[in-house]
């Protein structure tokens, strides 16, 4: 099938990408020309797992094409994807200036034939109609336009930045929403590849689910993941945070619960919370969405609350064991707000960043893909340091902020003779606490 994905951030590039690799013909549209020359090339402006490999691959074939011209790929595409950014606004809502930009523009490009718009970006419930209202403004005056035909649908992403790719291939489900059947059918036919497991890890496998639905369903599917996400999250660190008093440790607490099969192990990691540019957001435009309509979101807003309090209970426990933090010099391991990620949007290391330079400590920090990138120079109070003799180098105290693998195998024993004080706060529990107690060091994790 011919399809056009217009905006290449993490989702639209992955899916154009992964599209293209299982046999479609793909053009990926964005307005940057700076990116789109760097995707001609076979590079990935993101730092994705798997993507570099998928996007030469496809530009070999000739499945995919990157350009800068809108009305090209609207008028290449059978199936266009609308997959640009919807930032929060300050008072929480989605800021939909792209998706409205990108559906005006398809309007006004749109030739005779039919056409099926996909909202991929995470808009509000309701944007199925308003897109199709916004795309239709944008094709008054043309001509022919009773030979015009389009159909919205709503198709989610739930990709985990960091395993996009694998989880592109390998869904738990596909989730679909229209009022056409005729478009609801043509979406089945484009993810038949997948769907059918040809591109999966285990072949073996069942046909992935497809939920097909109506529009303000399949987009309250993705808020209500996102959202029951953060919840569990936040859930286990309040629980974590009982554990700290009662002399609990929160780690066999999630395991004897995870076990239970009506709650499972997954996202039952205590730690400094959630970040990214999803789970915020959207947690915080389902609490909006809700007082639109009358309703308080009582659970929602707890979880936003204690998500916002886990943040900062890293400097308290760096207060009990340092007492003054003026003065002092605080190591970060790792930066991003996930591992195999340079994401840096919402992460919890910018938190601790301005919260430990507010109390007056010097702040240290290396990251396996900041250190070594141009975007260590775009920060302020803090020393983004290129190696790990360097960060540890006269430290009070280190926390582990993101758990990258290679962070399991660092010579804590030298680290240990570079540091001014041998305290490590395990932020993500990810550390082996008594081997580092047998080195001489004051591990301190988070309910444990």
């Amino acid at each position: 099938m011919r399809v056009c994905v217009i905006g290449t951030g993490y989702v639209g590039l992955v899916t154009g990408a992964c599209l293209a690799y299982v046999g479609h013909d793909v053009v990926c549209v964005d307005n940057n020309e700076e990116k789109v020359k760097l995707m001609r090339s076979g590079q990935s402006p993101i730092h994705e797992p798997g993507l570099p490999k998928i996007i030469s691959e496809s530009i070999r074939q000739g499945k995919i094409e990157f350009t800068t011209d809108i009305a090209a790929g609207v008028n290449h595409g059978e199936v266009l994807f609308i997959a640009v950014g919807t930032p929060s606004l300050p008072d929480g809502r989605s800021d939909m200036r792209y998706v409205e930009a990108v559906a005006r523009s398809i309007g006004e490009s749109l030739t005779e034939g039919y056409r099926v718009i996909v909202n991929k970006s995470t808009v509000p419930i309701g944007s199925g109609d308003w897109v199709r209202m916004i795309v239709l403004d944008g094709m008054a005056g043309k001509k022919n336009i009773d030979q015009i035909q389009f159909d919205v649908v709503s198709n989610p992403e739930f990709l985990r930045e960091g395993v996009a790719v694998y989880d592109t291939f390998n869904p738990d489900r596909i989730v679909v929403g229209s009022g056409s059947d005729r478009a609801l059918q043509l979406m089945q036919e484009l993810y038949q590849p997948i769907i059918d497991r040809s591109f999966a890890e285990d072949k073996t496998l069942p046909p992935v689910p497809v939920v097909v639905t109506d529009l303000n369903s399949a987009e309250m599917i993705k808020y209500a993941a996102n959202a029951f996400l953060a919840t569990k999250i936040s859930f286990v660190n309040e629980i974590a945070n009982i554990c700290d008093r009662v002399g609990a440790d929160v780690k066999e607490v999630a395991k004897g619960i995870g076990l239970d099969s009506r709650i499972g192990s997954k996202f039952l990691q205590a730690g400094i919370g959630w970040g990214g540019s999803c789970f915020g957001k959207d947690v915080s435009a389902l609490i909006y969405t809700a007082e639109d309509y009358g309703y308080s979101t009582e659970i929602l807003k707890a979880c936003v609350r204690v998500n916002e309090l886990q943040r900062t209970l890293v400097v308290e426990k760096l207060q009990q064991a340092l007492k003054i933090l003026k003065g002092k010099t605080i190591g970060l391991l790792g930066m991003t707000f996930k591992p195999d990620t340079d994401d840096m949007r919402d992460a919890p290391s910018l938190t601790l960043i301005d919260q430990l330079s507010r109390l007056g400590a010097r702040v240290k920090a290396y990251d396996p893909l900041v250190s070594q990138s141009g975007l260590r120079q775009g920060f302020s109070n803090v020393i983004v340091e290129t190696d790990l003799e360097r960060l540890a180098d006269g430290c009070d105290a280190v926390v582990l902020v993101t758990d990258w693998q290679e962070f399991l195998t660092i010579d804590y024993a030298k680290m240990l003779t570079l540091m001014a004080h041998p305290v490590i706060i395990d932020a993500r529990n990810f550390l082996d606490g008594k081997a580092l107690e047998a080195l001489g060091y004051k591990y301190i994790g988070i309910g444990r």
